[in-house]
C-alpha cells in the first residue's frame, strides 16, 4: 500500500507526480528545486542559496511524511554544472553533519526551470 504525501510548506508538483510517496516504511521524495513555496520563485541564482532552499523543501516534505533529514538513507544530487560541486557540497554538509546518507551526484544537461541544483531522497519513516 502506498500513500501520497503533499504539503503546502514545499513547492507543489509542476507535473504529473507527487511530492513524495510513503510505502513499506520508507518515503520516496521527488526531486526538489530551489523554489520558495511562499513566492513560487527561485530564491537566488547562487548555487549555495539554491541548495539551501532545496534542502529546506525536502525537509518540509519529509516532515509531512512523518520523517526528517535524520531519516534520509540515500540522496541523488543533480547539478547543472559539476563546477558547482564544492559550493553545493558545503551547504549540503551543514544539513547532513552527523547523518551522512549514501549519495550520488551527477551533472544533468538541464534541470527543471533551469535550476542549478535538484535533490531527491529516500528516507525511513518514524
Amino acid at each position: 500500500m502506498k500513500e501520497i504525501i503533499s504539503t503546502d510548506n514545499a513547492p507543489g508538483a509542476i507535473g504529473p507526480y507527487s511530492q513524495a510517496i510513503k510505502a513499506g516504511g520508507l518515503v520516496f521524495c521527488s526531486g526538489q528545486i530551489p523554489i520558495d513555496p511562499a513566492t513560487g520563485n527561485f530564491v537566488s541564482d547562487n548555487v549555495g542559496e539554491q541548495t539551501d532552499q532545496v534542502l529546506k523543501n525536502l525537509s518540509a516534505v519529509l516532515e509531512a511524511a512523518g520523517s526528517s533529514l535524520d531519516g534520509v538513507v540515500k540522496t541523488t544530487v543533480f547539478l547543472a554544472d559539476m563546477g558547482d560541486f564544492a559550493e553545493m557540497n558545503e551547504i549540503y554538509g551543514k544539513y547532513f553533519d552527523s547523518n551522512k546518507p549514501a549519495r550520488a551526484t551527477v551533472q544533468a544537461a538541464r534541470l527543471p526551470r533551469d535550476a542549478r541544483v535538484e535533490i531527491e531522497c529516500i528516507a525511513l519513516i518514524g
